[in-house]
């Protein structure tokens, strides 16, 4: 299998899906990450679903530029790390539904609450990468250069923040436990890579 087809597939089904709901009302509302009613109607698949339609056009490029990027470099080490494709679409999956969990049961019982977007896998694949390389140079906004610990550290530390302000419609729950399963995933399966992500932190390389 092409080591980076993957990848391209949960691209392509999410780009598909997000235009098609951009127009398509009940669609969206199938899809749709909504404790309320997941709770009530039992509507579980709605865990994963909610990751394959987005807000709007900004909302998809965004997360899509971005697992193009950090996707095909995760497939590609998933796939050496574990002698199979299988475990990348599983982690993909799997981070949209721990990711989503804190939110489900902080909003069960608000009928007010929806979220939508990759948002969680995207972290969780972000922060893999960072396990991996945490000296490597990741681009704020596309063009910011800032190593990748850096960016680890005030990525948590501002989720957190705006996490428990709650005053805007991001699901930043979605983003700070997207990213912590992104850590805890490879980890799980290979715990060899706590002393190889020490050794890693030991000798920067802001430099190179």
């Amino acid at each position: 299998m092409n080591q980076s087809i993957i990848t391209y597939i949960l691209i392509g089904i999410t780009a598909i899906t997000s235009f098609t709901a951009f127009s398509n009302i009940e669609l969206l509302n199938k899809m749709i990450f909504y404790p309320y009613e997941i709770k009530r109607k039992n509507e579980w698949w709605k865990f994963i679903t909610h990751g394959f339609v987005h807000a709007d056009m900004q909302h998809l490029i965004f997360n899509m530029l971005t697992l193009y990027f950090f996707g095909r470099q995760i497939e590609v080490t998933f796939q050496a790390l574990f002698g199979n494709e299988w475990m990348y679409p599983v982690f993909y999956l799997s981070a949209l539904f721990f990711a989503s969990l804190p939110s489900y049961l902080k909003h069960k019982d608000n009928a007010s609450y929806r979220s939508l977007g990759a948002s969680g896998a995207i972290s969780a694949v972000l922060f893999a990468t960072i396990i991996f390389d945490p000296w490597q140079i990741l681009y704020l906004n596309f063009f910011i250069p800032i190593p990748a610990l850096l960016f680890a550290v005030g990525y948590v530390i501002y989720s957190s923040y705006m996490s428990k302000k709650g005053n805007d419609n991001i699901g930043h729950d979605a983003h700070l436990y997207g990213a912590l399963y992104g850590i805890v995933f490879p980890i799980v399966f290979k715990p060899q890579l706590i002393s190889y992500l020490i050794e890693e932190l030991k000798h920067p390389r802001f430099f190179n």
